[in-house]
């Protein structure tokens, strides 16, 4: 393996915060899924705090990249419905929403989860407010379909359930009031 980056440390913080929350984003534990040793670590950060701020940051960033990939869709059904379907298709983003939102006492890690449901919480309203939804509505039925996602993301921590069920994104389209049939009475 070449020379590790700090980028590929906090992928490598960011996945071990997806599988065991922010006690698992420590030096010893990260280095060996890495397959390095701990001493290339002290190139890139000066202690475990500094590499978990760069995977919070990683994630807020990713968060950010989704939204400017999405809106090159221009349908703004056809963008949410892209949305919802990459959120429950993809577990790890779910599994680190759901364990920064449980540790949110922890300033940092609460301040990092509050931004980034907040980021998320405005552009799904914007897209329901381009649907003509006025803004309570639309920040109701986001409130609702965020807290389900976060829901199934305990249910899959827990064990209720293996993973995340491959029609969520339409069940979520529905509960938004986006059905074909419902779209066209809300424009």
């Amino acid at each position: 393996m070449g020379r590790l980056s700090a980028d590929d440390w906090a992928e490598a913080a960011l996945a071990a915060l997806a599988d065991g929350g922010v006690a698992a984003v420590a030096v010893e534990p990260v280095a060996a899924r890495l397959g390095v040793s701990k001493g290339s670590f002290y190139w890139h950060f000066a202690n475990r705090r500094a590499l978990l701020e760069a995977a919070l940051r990683r994630w807020e960033t990713q968060t950010e990249q989704v939204i400017a990939l999405l809106e090159d869709v221009p349908d703004p059904l056809e963008r949410m419905r892209t949305l919802l379907e990459r959120a429950f298709g993809q577990g790890r983003d779910a599994a680190i929403a759901f364990r920064l939102i449980s540790e949110a006492d922890d300033p940092l890690v609460g301040e990092v989860a509050r931004r980034v449901s907040e980021r998320r919480l405005a552009y799904m309203e914007g897209m329901l407010r381009e649907f003509g939804l006025p803004p309570q509505e639309a920040r109701r039925r986001v409130l609702a379909a965020y807290g389900g996602y976060l829901g199934v993301a305990a249910l899959v921590r827990i064990g209720i359930i293996p993973d995340m069920p491959d029609d969520l994104a339409d069940v979520a389209m529905a509960e938004l009031g986006l059905t074909s049939g419902a779209y066209d009475g809300l424009t």
